[in-house]
């Protein structure tokens, strides 16, 4: 079985998170435990001290299908901000859960096409929030 990565979140983040999985009921939210379990084993550090290589809240992130070698670019979002258009992905989906506090380089499951999974590859943090000095978004 493969371990899971190390994580780091902003305290920022982590607090507002916090507050979403608080007011959102379980049965809409059946990955609820689950972030949360990811929230409890996350390094948590002050927005100023995030590493500019990690998936933080609104960060874009770059992604490499291991397969094919096809890349694609998504916005880890809150869930008001998810607009369907497949650039933004909500943190409540599966996938946005697993993607908070990863880093360039670490490698998840996505789910392809007939629910087939396959392997994407973080190769660049577009756009990170706290990297551009937005430290109290």
């Amino acid at each position: 079985m493969q371990s899971k990565p190390n994580i780091v979140v902003s305290s920022l983040d982590l607090d507002r998170l916090e507050a979403l999985l608080a007011a959102t009921p379980e049965r809409g939210f059946p990955g609820k435990a689950a972030l949360q379990a990811e929230l409890d084993r996350a390094d948590v550090r002050e927005p100023a001290d995030m590493p500019s290589d990690v998936v933080t809240m609104n960060s874009t992130v770059r992604f490499q299908l291991q397969d094919s070698g096809e890349s694609f670019e998504q916005t880890l979002v809150y869930p008001k901000d998810a607009d369907g258009s497949g650039e933004r992905i909500s943190i409540l989906a599966p996938v946005g859960s697993a993607l908070l506090g990863l880093k360039v380089g670490d490698t998840i499951e996505w789910p392809g096409p007939g629910g087939k999974p396959l392997a994407v590859r973080i190769v660049a943090i577009v756009y990170q929030p706290e990297r551009a000095g937005e430290l109290h978004r």
